[in-house]
C-alpha cells in the first residue's frame, strides 16, 4: 500500500480509529482469535513510519521530536533495584507471535535466564479453557443483554459499513449482533498471518515468557486477572467502542500496515514513538484527542497504577523479570517512574 496520504502535499487521512490502535498493543492478542484462516497467508504490512521518513520527513522529525519529550520513551529493558540483594528487570512486550517479537534481544535474555520469577500481565492466558470460563461469568462485559443488539447503537449508515464488511469476513451481522463492538473489534482487527500463527498454537511474546519459565521450573505469577482487563475495557463509554470498531471494518486490510508499524517501532524499542506516531497518522484532534485521553486513563494509566503496586512485594524479594505491554512503561505515568516514585532505582539495561 502506498502512503500517499502522508507524502508532501497530500493531507493525511486518519488511519486507524483510537481504540483498535490501541487495543494492538495492550491485549488484543491474548483473546481468543477468530477461526477463519485456513491456508499459509504472507505478512503483507507497510512500515508507514519509514514510508513517511522518504515522503515526508518533516512531519516524522516533528513526530520524533515529541517522542523525544516522552521520559524513558526509548528502550524495552529496564534493571530495578532497591533492597533485595538480587535486581530485577523490567521488559516491554508486544501481545503479537511474530518472530521477530517473540525472540529476545540477548541482553532481554540473559535476564530472563538469570530471573527466579517470571511476572506477565495476566497468567490467565495460560490455559484458555479457564478464560473463557472467567468470561463467562460475566457474560455483560462481551454482550449485550437480552432485548438489545448491536444494531441498537448504530446509525443507518454504520450498520451497512459493519454489515458488508463483516459479510466479507465471513461473518453475517446476525451471527454477532448480540456482541460488544470491542469483542468484534478483537476478531477482525489481527492480519490473517498473525491469526495463523495464533491457530495454529503459537504463542504471543508474554505466553512464550510463561511458557519457558515453567518448563525451566521458575515461578510464574501475574498482576493482573483477564476479568479486570475486561472490565476495563467495558467502562469505556459505548461511543468509542462504536467508532473503533467502524473504523476498524473501514481500514480492511490496512490494519495490516498499522500492526507492522507498531512491530517495526518496538523492535527498535522505541516505546516513546507509540503515542506520537499514532496520534499523527490517526489525525488526532479535538473530540478523537478527548477520546484517546480517556483510553489512556482507564487502559493504560490506571492498571499502571495498580500493575506498580502489586509488582513491589515481587520486587522486594528481588529476581524478578517482570514483563507487560510497552505501551505501559514510558511517560511520567509509566511504570518505570512509577517504580522510581516507589524508591527504586531503574535504568536501561539495554
Amino acid at each position: 500500500m502506498k502512503n500517499d496520504r502522508l507524502a508532501p502535499g497530500h493531507p493525511a487521512r486518519p488511519l486507524l480509529t483510537t481504540l483498535a490502535a490501541a487495543l494492538l498493543l495492550l491485549f488484543l492478542a491474548a483473546l481468543p482469535a477468530a477461526g477463519r484462516a485456513a491456508e499459509e497467508a504472507a505478512c503483507t504490512g507497510t512500515d508507514l513510519v519509514a514510508e513517511l521518513g522518504r515522503e515526508n520527513p518533516a512531519l516524522l522529525r516533528r513526530i520524533e521530536t515529541e517522542a523525544e519529550a516522552i521520559p524513558n520513551g526509548e528502550g524495552l529493558l529496564w534493571r530495578v533495584e532497591g533492597r533485595a540483594t538480587a535486581p530485577s528487570y523490567l521488559f516491554g512486550t508486544m501481545h503479537v507471535t511474530d518472530p521477530r517479537v517473540t525472540k529476545l534481544p540477548e541482553a532481554a535474555q540473559n535476564a530472563f535466564a538469570e530471573a527466579r520469577k517470571v511476572v506477565i500481565e495476566t497468567t490467565d492466558i495460560l490455559d484458555r479453557q479457564a478464560m473463557m470460563a472467567a468470561m463467562l461469568e460475566k457474560p455483560g462485559l462481551m454482550m449485550f443483554p437480552e432485548g438489545e443488539s448491536l444494531t441498537d447503537h448504530l446509525t443507518p449508515e454504520q450498520r451497512q459499513t459493519v454489515e458488508e464488511a463483516l459479510q466479507k469476513r465471513g461473518m453475517p451481522l446476525q451471527s454477532v449482533i448480540r456482541m460488544k463492538p470491542w469483542i468484534l473489534i478483537s476478531l477482525v482487527s489481527l492480519p490473517e498471518c498473525e491469526l495463523q500463527r495464533q491457530q495454529k498454537g503459537t504463542p504471543v511474546l508474554d505466553a512464550k515468557l510463561a511458557q519457558e519459565a515453567e518448563a525451566a521450573g521458575k515461578d510464574v505469577t501475574g498482576l493482573e486477572t483477564v476479568t479486570e482487563q475486561l472490565s476495563a475495557m467495558a467502562s469505556l463509554p459505548l461511543d468509542l467502542h462504536i467508532q473503533g470498531l467502524v473504523g476498524t471494518l473501514d481500514l480492511g486490510e490496512r490494519m495490516d500496515d498499522v500492526i507492522e508499524t507498531m512491530v517495526a517501532l518496538y523492535i527498535k524499542g522505541e516505546t516513546g514513538m507509540f503515542r506520537p506516531a499514532l496520534g499523527e497518522l490517526l489525525e488526532l484532534e479535538g473530540q478523537e484527542e478527548a477520546d484517546y485521553a480517556a483510553f489512556e486513563e482507564r487502559m493504560v494509566k490506571m492498571r499502571n497504577r495498580v500493575m506498580a503496586e502489586r509488582a513491589v512485594p515481587l520486587l522486594e524479594e528481588g529476581g524478578a523479570f517482570i514483563a507487560v505491554g510497552a505501551m505501559h512503561l514510558p511517560g511520567e505515568t509509566g511504570l518505570i517512574e512509577l517504580l522510581r516514585d516507589a524508591g527504586y532505582r531503574v535504568s536501561r539495561a539495554e
